[in-house]
């Protein structure tokens, strides 16, 4: 790392995005620079994978891998092609001049042509200690129903949903093909979830819900075994059994060291072009959980990771900068082959 010469391309981020940025990059000679971030709170590098036990729907692994062996495995190929790796976090960017500038923690600054932003989107928790600590040790807790909810762990058994707003009644709806029982949890009297979301819940036959109440621990030593309850309007305590917990309660991307100069959408994702991971500042991609709050897929952060390392391999190969050639589109070469 140098201040003085510019790197061509600086990942920022730890997660499936991130490092296929990196294997792009690097096998494009590249010589990428990974911030992979450090260790806070519940907040690892490799992102919320870390906090996965069983993956069992990441193409090329016919046996169940968890989530840190998979980005240990992920990031080790990166390294393999010459990446390198920073493990501090960024604490801010200056992306109105070229080169940008970016600032870690602890180094000194370093500048770079272009910027590859895969920092991901932070899963909200109750706050439980309970709650933490079941989810890093893969006892029944998480924050994902899609990733989690089909693993015979949680089959059969009745499973909780913390939340009262859309992405709660899509985990809910999605955890009764696996459920004896699905019981929503919510602080409140009414749902938050569009009408149409909310009565699909409502009405189907294997979910009950538990209004005006909030999860105050999750009980359970190496496994998950139930939960107890506080009801918000008379403050009454229960505790119910259940063999699995999953808490929607939204995602806060991570963006704010971004400091607001790029543009993102009400919820604070990153907005990028149509099927592209180019931002509103020329040079500067975004891909992962912090441009997507639909889908948040290992898979589909790794795509999104491929994309911007060719779009910035693309824009550095237009500048004159890097090995690689100008790489056209087909409709690009077909309309030059016409003239």
């Amino acid at each position: 790392m140098s201040a003085s010469t510019p790197e061509n391309i600086v990942i920022i981020g730890s997660g499936p995005a991130a490092w296929t940025a990196a294997i792009y990059a690097a096998r494009a000679n590249l010589n990428p620079l990974v911030f992979e971030g450090e260790p806070v709170g519940t907040e690892l590098p490799g992102g919320q994978l870390m906090l996965t036990t069983d993956i069992e729907n990441f193409p090329g692994f016919p046996e169940a891998i968890s989530g840190p062996e998979l980005m240990d495995r992920v990031k080790a190929q990166a390294v393999h092609h010459g990446t390198r790796v920073a493990s501090e976090l960024v604490k801010q960017v200056d992306l109105s001049q070229r080169p940008f500038t970016i600032t870690p923690n602890y180094s000194g600054a370093v500048t770079a042509h272009t910027v590859v932003i895969a920092t991901g989107a932070a899963a909200k928790w109750i706050g439980l200690e309970s709650e933490i600590r079941l989810a890093q040790q893969g006892g029944g807790v998480s924050a994902c129903a899609v990733c989690d909810g089909a693993m015979p762990f949680y089959r059969n058994k009745r499973l909780a949903v913390v939340g009262g707003g859309d992405t709660a009644m899509e985990e809910a709806m999605y955890l009764t093909k696996f459920a004896s029982e699905v019981v929503v949890i919510h602080r409140r009297d009414s749902f938050r979830a569009s009408k149409v979301m909310a009565n699909r819940v409502l009405t189907h036959p294997k979910v009950r819900v538990l209004w005006n109440s909030q999860v105050t621990e999750v009980l359970g030593d190496e496994f998950i075994t139930g939960l107890r309850l506080q009801d918000t309007v008379n403050g009454s305590t229960s505790e119910i059994e259940v063999g699995g917990l999953f808490v929607a309660i939204g995602h806060t991307p991570n963006t704010k060291f971004l400091g607001g100069q790029i543009d993102t959408s009400e919820h604070g994702y990153i907005k990028v072009a149509p099927w592209r991971t180019s931002t509103n500042i020329e040079g500067v991609y975004a891909a992962g959980d912090v441009i997507d709050d639909y889908y948040r897929q290992a898979i589909t952060s790794a795509g999104t990771g491929c994309m911007a390392a060719l779009e910035a391999e693309r824009w550095l190969a237009h500048h004159g900068i890097g090995e690689a050639p100008v790489l056209e589109t087909g409709e690009s070469s077909i309309a030059k082959a016409e003239v």
